[in-house]
């Protein structure tokens, strides 16, 4: 059988006027989880040139998926939560080569697999054994996971091929200090008086500081700015376009945020970070090892992520803390 780069045929050999095979990636989840996957993709994209890359993820993030270059195609797909998708809106011929970026399935896998690809790359599970892929180690980095996978079919991957170009968007609050509050779960959510704490001893040294928060986390940001005393130019709640969002992060001074979407964005932009975790630790989800990303966190026994109240880990965390850190970025004395 040939390889998941596909055969000579799959490529530039193929007779004038046949359709490209096409690469389906299945990565149905939130922001942060498509930039932890960029590097995956950007893998994926470099093995199969000849291929239509279509990534099955939420409709929002499509600026996202054709800002990283390597996505052909943005098929729809969504579930509530974490859930694996019902069903995918798939036309024409099998896929060539089904990637499951999802997770560790088997719901994932069958999902895929009712598709009839020719190859389906995904981790091994007891459920389905037919698939003989490498083993899912829980405790391992996002994206170092994603690469591994593909490493294990012959395709070289590197987890820290993440950056993304600059928007071409000019930024709403260039140079400022960007917080963010909001999260996918209560427990990552730093206390919003904490926030607001940080916001007050910057604005007195005279740092420009902004807020920002999803199209459901409107209240959050407005409890934030009042309590911050923000004027109106300095609010973004409800949710920004994805490119001017990338665009405030990109320009931003630093970028103050939980374990979430933002926080990657950061990374993905070289902006500098400071990122607070508490149920999760920073060795799955942190940004990579570089002093322009700071990352707090009290090691301890791991938390529900996805639990209603703020993990106590995250709770030990101090507004010192942050400024602490925002004062080592300053320090820093470069350009990142």
């Amino acid at each position: 059988m040939p390889d998941a780069r596909g055969t000579p045929e799959g490529r530039e050999g193929r007779s004038p006027g046949t359709t490209a095979p096409r690469l389906l990636v299945l990565r149905a989840l939130g922001l942060g989880d498509l930039l932890a996957g960029v590097p995956a993709l950007r893998a994926l994209h470099r093995s199969h040139p000849g291929h239509e890359l279509v990534l099955a993820a939420p409709a929002e993030l499509a600026p996202v998926a054709a800002a990283t270059g390597d996505v052909d195609r943005l098929l729809p797909a969504s579930a509530p939560g974490r859930a694996v998708p019902h069903a995918l809106d798939w036309t024409g011929p099998p896929p060539d080569v089904a990637v499951d970026l999802h997770g560790d399935g088997p719901p994932s896998h069958r999902l895929l697999q009712r598709l009839g690809p020719r190859r389906l790359l995904a981790f091994a599970h007891p459920g389905t054994p037919e698939i003989d892929g490498p083993l899912w180690y829980a405790e391992e980095h996002e994206r170092v996971r994603w690469c591994r996978l593909l490493t294990a079919y012959g395709i070289a991957a590197d987890p820290d091929d993440l950056l993304l170009p600059r928007p071409s968007v000019p930024s709403p609050a260039p140079g400022a200090v960007v917080l963010h509050p909001g999260a996918g779960a209560p427990a990552r959510c730093w206390p919003v008086e904490r926030y607001a704490a940080v916001a007050e001893v910057l604005r007195a040294r005279g740092r420009r500081v902004v807020v920002t928060g999803g199209a459901d986390e409107a209240d959050l940001v407005a409890r934030l700015a009042k309590l911050a005393r923000l004027p109106d130019t300095d609010v973004f709640g409800g949710g920004l376009p994805l490119d001017r969002l990338a665009a405030l992060v990109a320009d931003a001074g630093a970028v103050v945020s939980g374990d979430t979407g933002l926080a990657h964005l950061a990374a993905a932009h070289a902006a500098p970070s400071v990122t607070l975790f508490g149920p999760v630790p920073p060795s799955r989800w942190g940004p990579p090892d570089h002093p322009r990303h700071r990352v707090l966190w009290h090691p301890g026994p791991d938390g529900d992520p996805h639990g209603t109240e703020p993990d106590p880990a995250l709770l030990r965390l101090r507004a010192d803390d942050v400024l602490d850190a925002l004062d080592a970025l300053d320090a820093l004395g470069e350009d990142p």
